[in-house]
Parts: structure tokens; C-alpha cells; sequence
């Protein structure tokens, strides 16, 4: 398994899947998401809503992660995962540990051999950067998992060196 960090717009990843920091909802909305959702065109939104009528009428629950067709984006799977919103008064941890497994192991059902990830919760939801890093990274590398290719598609200059950090 290779892990990389990269900076970059995550919509333009030519891998098998990429990782949607999505909400609840499943029906698209800010920063990573939305520019999923908006790069992806309406089939993305579509299945979702699909998702929505057929096993989620609540929504996505927080932890876990469930793929798409990617729509017009170069990658042929769009994996959805929920972050945890973050709170100093609750150890979340776990919740967004959770987003790294299900994904790859929603990765490795579909035969996934390249997957881009965002920093899940580390924009709109407040986690710390550091600690989203340390989290994603460590929770990547102790994941069984047959994806060769891992990548963290990163869109700031501190997120970036916090993945950078926790990777060294």
C-alpha cells in the first residue's frame, strides 16, 4: 500500500474511487461535497436520492460510507462517508476513524485499486487539522485493505502539512 499526500482539487483525481466528505443527507451541499456533487453532474445526485427512498429514509448514518457512480468525474466510484462534527466536549474519534475503514472497505468490495481521499471533518465540521491528520493517516495505515494506491487530496496549505506531518 502507498500512501501519498497531495494538494489539489480532488475532482480532478484520476483514480478508481473518491472519497465524498459528504453530510448526512446525502444530497450534496458545501465544500467538498458540493464540488462532488456540481463536478459529478446529476447521476451522482440521482443515486443518492435512490439511496435515500431504498436504506437511509433518515440519512447516512455519521461513521459510515456507501459508493455511487462518480458521474462525470474521472474516477468510476464516488464513496460517501459522514464525518463526525467536532466537539471538545465529546471524543469523536472513533466516528471519524469509522469514515477511513468504512471506506475502504466499501473500496475493497467494489475491487478498488486507487482511492482519493479529502480530510473528512476537517473543513465546515471544525476538526482540528493535526488531529484530523493523525487520525486519517494512522486509521488508513492500520486498515487491512487490498487499494495499492491511497492519496489524500488536500485543498489548503495547513491541511496540507498537517497530513504531511502525521505521514512522516
Amino acid at each position: 500500500m502507498g500512501i501519498r499526500i497531495l494538494r489539489g482539487d480532488i475532482t480532478k483525481q484520476h483514480v478508481d474511487a473518491i472519497v465524498n466528505a459528504a453530510n448526512t443527507s446525502l444530497l450534496g451541499g458545501g465544500g467538498v461535497d458540493g464540488a462532488i456533487h456540481r463536478a459529478g453532474g446529476p447521476a451522482i445526485l440521482e443515486e443518492c436520492q435512490e439511496l435515500r427512498r431504498s436504506r437511509y429514509g433518515k440519512g447516512l448514518p455519521t461513521g459510515q460510507a456507501v459508493a455511487t457512480t462518480a458521474g462525470r468525474l474521472p474516477a468510476r466510484w464516488v464513496i460517501h462517508t459522514v464525518g463526525p462534527v467536532y466537539t471538545e466536549d465529546e471524543d469523536r474519534g472513533d466516528l471519524l476513524a469509522s469514515c477511513y475503514r468504512e471506506s475502504l472497505a466499501v473500496a475493497d468490495r467494489l475491487g478498488v485499486d486507487s482511492i482519493a481521499f479529502p480530510a473528512v471533518s476537517a473543513g465546515v465540521y471544525g476538526w482540528p487539522a493535526e488531529s484530523a491528520a493523525a487520525i486519517a493517516v494512522g486509521t488508513v495505515r492500520e486498515t487491512a485493505t487490498n487499494v495499492s494506491d491511497i492519496r489524500f487530496v488536500l485543498f489548503t496549505d495547513e491541511v496540507l502539512a498537517a497530513f504531511q506531518r502525521a505521514l512522516d
